[in-house]
């Protein structure tokens, strides 16, 4: 009992809520080109790409889905490739848009740049605000040929607060993916994408919002 009181009336410190430190590596890239594959692009030297075997419980629809693994941050984006001609521009363009769209449960908000590339290539990039399961998405097409898309997810629960400065971090990756894609085959890109929507003014190289 006397233990008991002397411990209530011990000195209490509220311990502050905090996330671990991250020990972020230096922004440093290779190039992913390989044989058969329509596009190339440069990749974190900190990560991965790997082929997508799997696409909700079915097969992808060619061989060049593909997901750029990050082991380190237990985060990837999934990159998922269409033939235009094989699909319809309008609904592809309309399918990103809705499968972004339906994390607005979650997010705080959404807002999407348009973009054009040093190498011409075209499309619209994401940020979902909240605790959404992914905060990047964009997609960058031809119009004639190509149409490539990318989200970024992480295995761990949704957190805006715990994962900010990891999305911050990835989004100068995507950036410069984005910025270094080229097409194979010699298709010329347009500056419009079809889109289900008025379309943003277009903005100078990269990715901006």
């Amino acid at each position: 009992m006397l233990a008991f009181l002397a411990a209530c009336n011990s000195d209490y410190t509220i311990r502050k809520k905090g996330y671990y430190q991250i020990d972020f590596p230096k922004h440093e890239y290779k190039l992913f080109d390989q044989p058969g594959y329509p596009y190339t692009f440069e990749y974190p030297v900190y990560a991965r790409v790997v082929k997508d075997t799997s696409f909700f419980d079915g097969k992808p629809e060619n061989d060049y889905w593909v997901n750029v693994d990050f082991p380190q941050f237990d985060g990837k984006i999934y990159m998922s490739y269409k033939e235009i001609g094989k699909n319809e521009l309008t609904k592809l363009v309309n399918d990103a848009f809705q499968m972004t769209y339906k994390h607005t449960q979650k997010a705080t908000e959404i807002t999407d740049s348009a973009m054009l590339t040093p190498n011409g290539i075209s499309g619209l990039f994401f940020h979902v605000g909240g605790n959404a399961a992914t905060a990047k998405q964009f997609f960058v097409t031809d119009s004639v040929k190509h149409f490539l898309r990318g989200a970024l997810y992480f295995d761990a629960s949704p957190n805006e607060d715990s994962l900010g400065i990891v999305n911050q971090f990835l989004q100068e990756d995507m950036k410069h993916l984005i910025n270094t894609l080229k097409w194979k085959g010699g298709t010329s890109s347009k500056p419009t994408v079809a889109a289900p929507k008025p379309q943003p003014t277009p903005v100078d190289p990269g990715v901006k919002h």
